[in-house]
């Protein structure tokens, strides 16, 4: 079994962080970005990776480019 990277356990933070913000439920952040909710559910709760496309469907539906995902500052890891 692979291990989950370091970069993809801050994104599922970073993705659940920005979706409690504006206090959406996971099925709206899924049905904004067009992606299956069990995917979100993955990333968030960093069962899996995603790929740049599901990044960039993200980042569409939060209204941010798709690099804004990926800075961690903000967020206590």
């Amino acid at each position: 079994m692979n291990e989950i990277s370091t970069l993809s356990k801050k994104f599922g933070i970073r993705i659940k962080f920005e979706r409690i913000k504006r206090n959406w439920s996971q099925e709206k952040l899924a049905e904004e970005a067009g992606i299956g909710r069990t995917t979100l559910t993955n990333i968030e709760r960093n069962l899996s990776s995603t790929t740049l496309d599901v990044v960039e469907k993200l980042a569409k539906a939060f209204n941010y480019e798709p690099y804004e995902l990926l800075v961690f500052r903000d967020l206590e890891i």
